[in-house]
């Protein structure tokens, strides 16, 4: 993969020079001087972020209404308020259709839903839905998805708009497609998940935003999934803390534009560990076992710079054998802080400039005083063997009735901050 890779790089590299010189000669570089890669600011501030409501883990429920799910009814909410949704019913949907305006909060106490083809719970309209977990719940669907209308609503937990999580307890997920799905802002700020899906374990359009939460999941694609097709400047996911297992057969976690780390553990094992545009970690501690990259800046977004950056954290990347990279990055690599482990045949990779202001490097266990560059490797195609031993269903990978087999299989210029991220 490396030797095809390499004309491509080298040509993007010899572009990108090209117009960052032809920016500075027009006297507007397009970098803002406080917000320079290099010093390590973060792009995004979690006070930002969330509202105080996002959150608090419990709800006021003093005039809440109690709910019971039954077998092949629908439930459904028009207005703004407090719902505690309780039983066990098969081809149930809780279905929110509120104001714009509107502010539904879902707790789940000890509510278990199968499905066989519809989500679980359907957002379909309201300014944002809460859903809380009170007592340990679980959320099934097991077989196709059907559409609804011309919405493809192929999640166990689907929503239109604005969606929090939040919660004491634990909420399980199954699913043969997508475990939960947002086409606006997902927020994350506590609770207990555990996911098993065919393709991804949580997706969203404009941002995932992660402040608390432990996480188990296990997923047929990626573990994390933010992208906006119409606007390449949103699909970024920010995460400010939690306990995160990721198993998956691509991605851990993918944006489309940044990537942002500031605190929590996480441990993965995918294809490549992380992947956007823009990759800045902070703090945290980040444990990745990858096939092909752990990783992985790659231009997804023309809004943002193709960069990685460490300003802090622990981070331990462990690649299999064969043509892969480390720290993988078609743009430039910046090392300010930090404690970064690299054990592989391709350490580092990188397409622009590599700047190690601070921090610790160990390469295979041996502490760097300089990072090397692979971008010239080349090398036959390695990796894992095993793939995914999975039944095919809807045109995506089904998690079996007796869990997952097997392991990740083997497939074989600077910017300033604009909105907020960094960005030309």
């Amino acid at each position: 993969m490396k030797m095809k890779r390499t004309f491509t790089r080298m040509a993007a590299a010899i572009t990108a020079a090209f117009l960052f010189a032809a920016m500075i000669f027009a006297g507007g570089s397009g970098i803002l001087p406080s917000a320079s890669a290099e010093n390590g600011t973060p792009v995004y501030k979690s006070s930002d972020l969330f509202t105080d409501r996002d959150l608090k883990q419990t709800a006021d429920l003093d005039k809440a209404v109690s709910l019971t799910v039954e077998d092949g009814k629908e439930i459904r909410i028009t207005e703004a308020g407090t719902y505690v949704l309780t039983g066990t019913a098969s081809n149930a949907t809780v279905y929110v259709e509120a104001g714009d305006d509107d502010k539904v909060q879902l707790v789940l106490q000890d509510l278990h839903i199968t499905n066989s083809d519809f989500p679980c719970i359907y957002a379909y309209n309201a300014d944002k839905v809460f859903i809380t977990t009170a007592e340990d719940s679980s959320l099934t669907v097991n077989g196709t998805f059907r559409t609804d209308g011309s919405i493809n609503t192929d999640g166990v937990v689907f929503s239109r708009t604005d969606l929090v999580m939040n919660g004491t307890a634990e909420l399980t997920i199954q699913s043969t497609d997508n475990g939960v799905v947002c086409k606006d802002d997902l927020k994350i700020t506590g609770g207990s998940y555990t996911i098993t899906a065919g393709s991804k374990a949580f997706e969203a359009n404009d941002s995932i935003r992660i402040k608390d939460g432990t996480f188990s999941l296990r997923a047929g694609t990626d573990g994390f999934h933010a992208e906006n097709s119409d606007d390449d400047s949103k699909g970024y996911i920010y995460i400010g803390g939690g306990t995160m297992t990721i198993t998956c057969g691509d991605d851990g976690i993918h944006a489309t534009s940044v990537v942002q780390i500031d605190d929590g553990t996480l441990t993965i094992t995918a294809r490549e560990g992380l992947e956007g545009s823009f990759i800045q970690v902070n703090g945290g501690t980040i444990n990745i076992t990858a096939s092909d990259d752990g990783i992985n800046a790659a231009r997804k977004s023309t809004a943002v710079e193709v960069a990685v950056e460490f300003n802090g954290g622990t981070v331990n990347v462990t690649m299999g054998g064969g043509d892969t990279d480390g720290v993988d990055s078609n743009g430039s690599l910046y090392i300010n802080g930090g404690v970064i482990s690299v054990n592989g045949n391709s350490t580092f990779d990188y397409d622009g400039m590599v700047s190690f202001n601070g921090g610790t490097v160990y390469i295979n266990g041996q502490q760097a005083s300089s990072i090397p560059n692979q971008m010239m490797g080349g090398g036959g195609r390695g990796g894992w063997g095993g793939g995914w031993n999975m039944p095919q269903d809807n045109g995506g990978n089904t998690p079996p009735a007796d869990g997952w087999n097997g392991n990740p299989g083997d497939n074989g210029g600077r910017g300033g901050r604009g909105g907020g991220r960094r960005g030309w």
